[in-house]
């Protein structure tokens, strides 16, 4: 009796026992699969396919992955080049749409977008845009830049334009005055004078035609075939040589100076009507009795040759588009000279196929400074010295053209930034 009672009075000690050890054990067992979960890594998103990361490393396009939060997982050079994305975001919020558009009923998305260039400035792009579901979690942008196509179209459109209206213009002319000729038949001073004026007008076609085709071999690939040393002094030689008639009929003297013995590579032939341009385009916008300068210098591993004229200038505003072909500052004054236009598109090609450039200074009523840069074939050890008393302080030295005897030039005006890039 007395054990039982014993077992009676310790029953609640032991169930609390057992109770404090069942309890000891879940809390153990809990905290050990609390532990067990925070040590299990997260679950990663499917990757890519590897044969998608392969076809995107090797397109042209800009291309950019999306998530299904978008977020940009993958983005190629081009796309961060155009500036698509930014902050692990696609920017242009047309693009955010089209990308909206295909979550929401998974049809590919193609689309011709016009978006800005950066942040800030004017530029824009030309897009064409293709956003399609790739996996069941990712979608691929693509984008192809067509803005340079699209300028060279228009600037080809343009160019059959302007050559169809400046060939109508001395077409249209010799046809009126081959009747007024054959109208005038028993009038011999009428048929002279209108047989001038033909003339006139069919040298000018030839011209235009003439530049048309130069503009046109200058503006494929390879246009320089014929590359040799070239001797600066002979082109500017040649060049004052043949310009030299328009400039008599002016009563425009041409006077030549500069440094002597520079050579360059490139072709001959182009860099005469390079510099003959210059001279020519000088010259008709010279008031009569006036001079045109061209200056020779070396300046580092560059070659100038810069014409000087004391015309009446160009605006600061048409300086910009002087080397644009067609383009005309006075297109009255330009049918009375009878300029196609193309003489300083036609320089700025010769320059650019022989690595160099060409820029322009000039104030209104102060006349204009045409600068051709060249790069120079020879180290400077084998230069010529400048001819005795020479002096060219700031477009040119001094070297005197074999076919020149006009006065030596006088001081060239300073370009405030003679390298400035115009068109």
């Amino acid at each position: 009796m007395d054990v039982v009672d014993w077992m009676l009075d310790a029953a609640p000690l032991v169930a609390g026992m057992i109770g404090m050890l069942v309890g000891a054990v879940a809390v153990a067992a809990f905290r050990w699969s609390e532990r067990e979960q925070r040590t299990v890594p997260p679950q990663p998103e499917p990757e890519l396919d590897d044969g998608l990361v392969r076809t995107l490393a090797v397109l042209r396009s800009a291309a950019v992955v999306l998530d299904a939060d978008d977020v940009v997982v993958r983005a190629s050079p081009p796309a961060h080049a155009l500036g698509l994305v930014r902050d692990g975001r696609v920017v242009h919020a047309s693009m955010r749409d089209l990308v909206a558009a295909v979550r929401r009923d998974g049809v590919i998305r193609d689309e011709e977008l016009d978006v800005p260039r950066g942040p800030v400035g004017p530029a824009r792009l030309l897009l064409q845009v293709r956003v399609a579901q790739v996996t069941p979690n990712h979608l691929l942008l693509l984008a192809e830049d067509l803005t340079q196509a699209r300028r060279l179209e228009a600037i080809r459109r343009d160019f059959v334009v302007n050559v169809s209206h400046e060939l109508k213009t001395p077409v249209g002319a010799l046809s009126l005055l081959a009747e007024t000729v054959q109208d005038a038949a028993d009038d011999p001073e009428a048929v002279r004078r209108f047989s001038g004026r033909m003339r006139a007008e069919a040298s000018r076609l030839s011209a235009l035609v003439h530049e048309i085709i130069e503009l046109s071999r200058l503006q494929v690939a390879g246009a320089l075939e014929d590359v040799a040393p070239v001797a600066v002094d002979e082109v500017v030689a040649e060049a004052v040589d043949r310009a030299r008639t328009a400039a008599d009929a002016k009563a425009v003297r041409i006077a030549a100076a500069g440094d002597r013995g520079l050579v360059v590579f490139g072709d001959r032939n182009l860099l005469v009507t390079a510099v003959r341009n210059l001279l020519d385009n000088a010259v008709a916008y010279s008031p009569r009795g006036t001079r045109v300068n061209l200056g020779v210098r070396r300046r580092d591993d560059l070659v100038e040759i810069a014409v000087v004229d004391e015309g009446v200038g160009i605006a600061e505003a048409d300086q910009e588009r002087v080397f644009e072909r067609f383009y005309r500052v006075d297109p009255a004054r330009s049918r009375d000279t009878g300029g196609t236009g193309l003489g300083l598109s036609i320089v700025k090609h010769v320059a650019a196929d022989h690595g160099g450039d060409v820029s322009v200074w000039s104030q209104p009523g102060r006349g204009s400074t045409f600068t051709l840069r060249l790069p120079v074939a020879e180290p400077r050890a084998t230069d010529a010295s400048p001819a005795p008393g020479s002096h060219a302080p700031d477009a040119a030295a001094t070297h005197t053209s074999p076919t020149d005897t006009a006065a030596p030039s006088a001081s060239l005006p300073a370009a405030p930034n003679p390298s400035r890039s115009t068109t």
